[in-house]
């Protein structure tokens, strides 16, 4: 099977969103490291790889929602897509605890080889999709618990937003209404940075976004996908509705 560095699902669909997956799989391409970047399994499953069970909750959302979803199939070791081509993490030789061998001694030639491989691949097809007339454009991400010698962190979901408040405000204020929730506003990040996706897609064109955290262990598996995106999406609805959008 020819490797692809995205997938999308639901292309045609007409619904007002863009769902996108930036670190949907913990995938190295086959030309990378002969597949491998010299890390144990256990490390490729961890959240340093990828954003574990946001690619589910995408693509139920897609489903639910009636719009499409672009996810990136590269781990965010290889190459991350949210950041900038010029930022310094944009290719991680030590992550969490985890140095990745095969990226200890990765220079410039190396770092270019997977942005052309990988990173701008994604990206020239991501801003075909943005560019769809009323794009709507909604990032799904998901967090560890807790980072290695850190404390946990209290936020079962975050949203994540900078100067453009325009669907991240109805938002917050309609999940602060469910009691069982901890939600964080812009934790446990804050905002974005500088040349990520939602900065290059949507607020370098002003198009309506938003960028929602799920910490991992809820989603870990089907089931708990499925519920969140069930949970999410009437709640996505009404902020668009509540924003004019």
């Amino acid at each position: 099977m020819t490797y692809s560095p995205y997938f999308i699902h639901g292309q045609d669909r007409p619904g007002p969103w863009l769902i996108t997956c930036d670190h949907a799989t913990n995938t190295i391409p086959p030309d990378i490291g002969n597949g491998s970047l010299g890390l144990p399994r256990e490390d490729m499953e961890r959240h340093i790889a990828y954003d574990v069970g946001a690619y589910g909750v995408a693509r139920h959302l897609g489903t639910l929602l009636d719009a499409p979803v672009i996810a990136a199939n590269f781990s965010r070791l290889v190459i991350d897509p949210n950041r900038g081509e010029d930022d310094p993490t944009v290719l991680m030789k030590l992550y969490d605890g985890s140095v990745i061998p095969e990226n200890r001694h990765a220079g410039p030639a190396e770092r270019e080889r997977r942005l052309n491989a990988c990173y701008r691949p994604y990206h020239r097809e991501l801003a075909r999709m943005a560019a769809l007339p009323h794009a709507v454009y909604l990032a799904i991400h998901s967090f560890t618990r807790q980072l290695r010698g850190r404390a946990p962190r209290p936020w079962h979901v975050g949203v994540l937003h900078t100067q453009d408040e325009r669907l991240s405000r109805p938002l917050l204020d309609l999940l602060a209404e469910t009691t069982d929730l901890v939600v964080g506003d812009n934790e446990p990040y804050s905002g974005h940075l500088p040349g990520d996706s939602v900065d290059r897609h949507a607020i370098a064109y002003n198009r309506p976004n938003v960028l929602i955290e799920i910490r991992n262990d809820l989603i870990a598996d089907h089931d708990g996908q499925r519920l969140w995106a069930e949970r999410l999406a009437p709640v996505l609805t009404r902020a668009l509705e509540t924003a004019g959008l």
